[in-house]
């Protein structure tokens, strides 16, 4: 037995003949198709290849799978943009957010913070995230004709 022909069993148990421990995946991705797909490959008997329809089968979910994927990348990212246009949105207005205690802070929204995690509004010293807010309202300006120093 040649080197290729023993690597898979090789990948499969260890020198004591038990497997090894794996970690699970989640979902299959798209490499994950390209292994079966070569996998199927290799051990179809050549006197009775796969039909053709099969084959056409499969590559329509593979391009349906690449799609899906595709797509949810997208509404990723129009989901952020969004999220960063209605934040901008914010930005000199009055708001109400709930803090992590679940008390309610008001103040004027100074910046916008564009995290990993989503989009988090700065309200004096502290930043909330756009999901905090209750309330918001225009902030009032000051008249010309106001005394306040």
């Amino acid at each position: 037995m040649n080197v290729s022909a023993t690597s898979g069993y090789s990948d499969l148990y260890n020198s004591t003949g038990a497997t090894p421990a794996r970690t699970a995946k989640k979902s299959l991705d798209s490499a994950d198709f390209m292994k079966l797909l070569a996998v199927q490959f290799q051990s179809q008997d050549p006197m009775k290849p796969m039909e053709d329809t099969a084959f056409i089968a499969q590559m329509a979910q593979f391009t349906s799978l690449e799609q899906t994927n595709t797509m949810t990348l997208e509404m990723a990212r129009l989901r952020a943009e969004q999220q960063l246009i209605m934040g901008n949105g914010y930005l000199g207005r009055t708001v109400t957010v709930e803090n992590a205690e679940g008390n309610e802070v008001t103040g004027v929204v100074s910046a916008l913070e564009n995290a990993e995690d989503g989009i988090f509004l700065q309200i004096g010293d502290q930043s909330y995230p756009l999901a905090a807010v209750r309330r918001i309202e225009p902030t009032p300006t000051p008249s010309p004709n106001d005394d306040t120093p």
